[in-house]
């Protein structure tokens, strides 16, 4: 089965198919396409579905013109209908993980995916899922939803040197099943998906060997792991290092706002040593898919150890209370202007969860605005890539972007600067508004008008 899969991704007629078309899955999608291989998108979202039909985007670093050139190509094509899936060779999954209300992993989309592909499984298919996920996952989730299909992908123990499996004659089984966890950066004009070295771990060594070879048509380099739960504990400690770095520096910020210090001015100095240091910066909160989230999947599964994640649960602490921190610097700011945060006129700038992109999950600044509506302020927003802020799970603001006009800065009572957009004109917004409450240090520049600024 291994040899026959091999013999056509080497041969490039292996049919893939991507499920998630957002921001993980449609670049990967369109990777495969670009080297030649027939790709189908599988997505739950008719609107989605139909935009890629007509060559569009929905995603702002994408170009349009990247999409139709590979649907033109016959490379790339779209569909809701998931009984599409046994014309697949490879299935990628790219879907969702996020938290639930009680902040538990919430696996939903998961297993509705497995479920999914379990009904139209068929021999010799390889599965892989990319969404980030605790560690057991894949073989204590995944692989028995897909094996109710009467289909067997027997779990066994491999060791590997990171690009073959030890040793060489590997078990497969009826289907085969690893985990990739994804690296996706989105708007990071450095690393693109090919660039990124791409982590694999199989439920055996022969569902290893397929992804590896999978990969490697389209990627620059892959390293393989001894099981899909190394795997997938890889991807929660690249996250976890960044939240809990993170939170050290958020901390160290309201320490030194406290002491007078410009912990900005400190970071950068900090920065000229050669060896031993990593800048990491404060801010107003986690957003984006992962680093909000990830760390509270390994410490839901470290329960089941009996194992208390003190460091981690702490981390995740500090950086979701930074929007608290944010309405109350705010409200502070207010006050010692003899205003009220109850019925002012708050104007945030910026909902993506960080500059430059096009992109608000989990974005801070949602938070914040949830947080100021509830203290009674009277809210509005401007971001140059949302002119609507779109519903989300947890938030419908059905609020439009305003214009960023100096008529409009002088009608707020403050302005908060959340995402440090590189279109801002820093220094505009400082001369005409009223009060500019800095989250991310973006006034550094500005030399007018400083009393008006408040870091925080």
């Amino acid at each position: 089965m291994l040899a026959e899969l091999q013999s056509r991704i080497d041969a490039k007629t292996a049919r893939v198919g991507v499920i998630g078309l957002g921001y993980v899955g449609l670049p990967l999608a369109l990777l495969f396409a670009r080297r030649g291989l027939r790709t189908t998108g599988f997505d739950i979202d008719p609107a989605k579905v139909e935009k890629l039909g007509r060559g569009e985007t929905y995603i702002g670093h994408i170009p349009a013109a990247s999409i139709s050139q590979e649907i033109q190509r016959g490379h790339f094509e779209a569909t809701s209908d998931f009984a599409r899936l046994r014309e697949m060779d490879a299935i990628l999954i790219c879907v969702p993980t996020p938290l639930d209300e009680h902040r538990d992993p919430d696996l939903s989309y998961i297993r509705n995916t497995a479920e999914a592909i379990s009904a139209h499984l068929r021999r010799g298919q390889l599965i892989v899922l990319e969404s980030t996920t605790y560690p057991g996952t894949t073989d204590e989730v995944v692989l028995p939803i897909l094996e109710k299909s009467g289909l067997r992908c027997p779990p066994s123990p491999y060791g590997t040197d990171g690009s073959t499996v030890i040793p060489s004659e590997a078990m497969g089984g009826d289907f085969l099943l690893a985990f990739s966890p994804e690296r996706e950066d989105p708007g990071n004009k450095q690393f693109q998906t090919r660039q990124i070295p791409k982590v694999i771990g199989g439920v055996n060594g022969a569902s290893a060997l397929a992804a590896r070879a999978l990969y490697d048509l389209v990627l620059e380099r892959t390293l393989l792991v001894s099981s899909a739960r190394a795997a997938e504990m890889t991807k929660l400690l690249e996250n976890i290092y960044r939240c809990v770095n993170i939170a050290l520096v958020n901390e160290l910020k309201l320490l030194c706002l406290r002491m007078g210090i410009d912990i900005w001015e400190v970071i950068e100095a900090a920065k000229t040593k050669p060896f031993g240091f990593t800048a990491f910066y404060p801010g107003p909160g986690l957003g984006g898919h992962c680093i909000p989230i990830d760390p509270f999947y390994l410490t839901w599964k470290a329960r089941e150890y009996e194992f208390p994640t003190r460091f981690i649960e702490l981390a995740g602490e500090i950086n979701s209370a930074m929007p608290e921190h944010v309405v109350t610097s705010l409200a502070g700011a207010l006050n010692r202007r003899k205003q009220c945060l109850q019925e002012a006129r708050i104007l945030i700038l910026g909902v993506a969860y960080k500059k430059d992109i096009d992109d608000l999950r989990e974005s801070p600044s949602l938070r914040i605005m949830e947080l100021l509506r509830l203290r009674g302020a009277r809210i509005d927003y401007h971001d140059p890539y949302f002119p609507r802020l779109p519903k989300t799970r947890r938030h419908d603001f059905r609020l439009a972007a305003v214009e960023l006009t100096a008529e409009t800065l002088a009608q707020f009572d403050a302005v908060v600067i959340a995402t440090d957009h590189s279109s801002y004109d820093y220094a505009f917004i400082v001369r005409h508004a009223r009060l500019v409450i800095d989250t991310r240090n973006a006034t550094r520049a500005v030399t007018e008008f400083r009393e008006k600024i408040v870091h925080c």
